[in-house]
């Protein structure tokens, strides 16, 4: 019998004789050439969150270009393929940085092709750190023909219901018309926790479920679930577990869309606005 819960734990507290090693680090894997915005926006959001250190792990071609969207994260050059994708050759430097890292991320224009899909399963079935799965690596889980590998640490999947409906091989339609119960099922079975995006979002580890009800329609938008994916790394690299991490980032997002939406309305909403805004959300959830 599954639980429903409504309430949301408190955030880390921040004592004031702190540096940044005090509140966590964490690895962005993706950036692929032409989708350079995408991990620039999971790492903004990570910091605006409160994380000590982003590092975003990217191929070399695309580098500059996302050093230049912030300075106050850092970048790592990694073997590349002809199309500017991450070529497995890298898996030895991305394993070198995981060291470090408190929680890790992999997806944000990740990019499809053969070495991004052994990167993730590999990461998949033997990192024992929390690795939250977003947009590609999603895809890459959802061709695999026997299903999930069996992980080594926590693990953490972000999909939209489109992305849902290709990880349980049905159509979109059905799993909107089941939302809670499919992604209990899934997550149950592969001992994850599971955010299925979406009006009223749903988290779940299997055992409990929690449905989000901060947002708007503004995030329907390109970029805004990157966005939610940095801030759910963030908060797990500040020492939340990944269930309590995905519904605090969920509200929070949210909550986001609607401070903006008091300013610019709903429909002008973009995904860069959201980062500053998950400050003041965060800011406004201390207060309550």
């Amino acid at each position: 019998m599954r639980s429903r819960l409504e309430s949301l734990p408190a955030l880390p507290s921040r004592d004031q004789d702190s540096h940044k090693g005090s509140f966590g680090t964490l690895l962005l894997i993706g950036g692929s050439r032409g989708m350079a915005g995408s991990i620039a926006l999971s790492g903004i959001a990570a910091l605006r969150t409160g994380c000590g250190l982003a590092f975003l792990a990217c191929p070399k071609s695309s580098q500059g270009i996302i050093a230049s969207f912030e300075p106050s994260y850092l970048t790592i050059g990694l073997a590349e393929d002809e199309e500017g994708r991450i070529s497995y050759d890298a898996q030895s430097r991305i394993r070198e940085q995981m060291n470090s890292a408190h929680a890790i991320a992999i997806g944000p224009g990740l990019g499809s092709s053969r070495d991004t899909e052994l990167l993730l399963l590999d990461l998949y079935a033997t990192t024992e750190k929390p690795l939250v799965i977003d947009a590609d690596g999603l895809n890459a889980l959802s061709r695999l023909p026997d299903g999930l590998p069996k992980s080594n640490g926590p693990r953490i999947l972000t999909p939209h219901p489109g992305e849902m409906s290709r990880l349980v091989k049905t159509d979109t339609k059905s799993v909107q018309q089941n939302r809670e119960e499919i992604a209990a099922e899934f997550a149950e079975m592969h001992h994850c926790v599971v955010v299925l995006k979406g009006h009223q979002t749903v988290v779940t580890d299997g055992q409990t479920v929690f449905v989000n009800m901060t947002g708007n329609s503004g995030l329907a938008t390109g970029g805004t679930g990157d966005v939610l994916t940095g801030v759910i790394t963030s908060l797990i690299a500040q020492g939340m577990t990944p269930f309590d991490a995905a519904r605090v980032g969920v509200n929070l997002h949210g909550t986001a869309a609607e401070i903006i939406a008091e300013k610019l309305g709903e429909d002008g909403l973009i995904a860069s606005d959201l980062p500053h805004a998950v400050a003041e959300a965060i800011r406004r959830y201390r207060l309550h």
